[in-house]
């Protein structure tokens, strides 16, 4: 496989300056659904140019409740992990709960996630950053665009400049999230590209059966809001049956759907490029 050298450099290699995507299913269930998505996936972001990061937890350490799906064994999840990576040659991310795991995820992955939850975790974010591996961070729904600085900062100070940062929806009341797309020029000014999660800002939380819901039916119009503002990546989970998925199923979008999305989203960013690269607009003899 191809090493990736300097993820941050491939993130931007698109030829013709599209989104970068972030994507893949909410948990690792097992080799062939992993497989599949990565290389359906794959197959449409060649066809668009858009670099492409394949997304899987390899545990989920923040459920609702006790019986809920974590997994189907670190070691294992992190070979799958690894096959996608070696078998396609793209870079792969997963997320991390401690100090620990990031030390043994990073020798499976590209980039180390930080947890939203998480995102203030000191000694969590300079472990991540002295593995050398890229790091992205979540922001908490919990906190200000503004507050995402010294978090990146943490990575930075422990010797790693390849730093992300994600937006994810902040949180609305107890059961919502809302997006401020205020927030992603806002966090460009730490002058480290910032994603959209786009599936994790329509969480519909605390629940009181104990199992998150969603609003997959708003995903297209979550995105679409979140290039036109200038979202230098997008992040989405998906899945062959959100309705079976073991995690995170309310909220996914279904694989089959990837497609017309991408596409969409290709049209938007291709005129946002077009009007950021113009020194002036012209302006028709009606709003003159």
């Amino acid at each position: 496989m191809e090493t990736r050298t300097d993820i941050l450099q491939y993130l931007k290699s698109s030829p013709t300056g599209n989104f970068f995507l972030l994507a893949g299913p909410c948990v690792i269930e097992g080799e062939k659904m992993a497989l599949e998505i990565a290389e359906r996936v794959l197959s449409l972001t060649n066809t668009l140019g858009i670099p492409y990061v394949f997304k899987g937890s390899y545990r989920k350490a923040n459920r609702s409740r006790i019986d809920s799906f974590t997994g189907i064994g670190d070691k294992k999840a992190l070979e799958i992990l690894r096959k996608v990576r070696e078998t396609f040659n793209i870079p792969v991310v997963t997320d991390i709960h401690t100090e620990g795991e990031a030390v043994m995820a990073a020798e499976y992955v590209d980039i180390l996630q930080i947890p939203a939850f998480l995102c203030r975790q000191t000694d969590l974010l300079v472990a991540a950053a002295r593995t050398g591996k890229m790091v992205n961070i979540k922001k908490g729904q919990f906190l200000s665009p503004e507050a995402m600085r010294h978090a990146v900062q943490k990575v930075r100070d422990a010797g790693n400049n390849a730093v992300s940062v994600t937006e994810r929806g902040t949180t609305f009341g107890y059961q919502d999230l809302i997006v401020d797309y205020r927030g992603i020029p806002e966090m460009q000014k730490n002058g480290c590209p910032v994603i959209l999660d786009v599936t994790h800002s329509l969480q519909q939380p605390n629940q009181t059966a104990g199992v998150t819901g969603g609003r997959p039916d708003m995903i297209e119009t979550i995105a679409r809001a979140g290039i036109a503002t200038g979202a230098d990546g997008i992040f989405i989970e998906t899945h062959q049956n959100p309705a079976v998925a073991k995690s995170d199923g309310a909220n996914m979008l279904p694989l089959d759907n990837m497609g017309q999305l991408l596409s969409h989203l290709s049209i938007i960013r291709a005129a946002v490029n077009a009007i950021n690269s113009s020194n002036s607009i012209p302006c028709a003899d009606s709003c003159q």
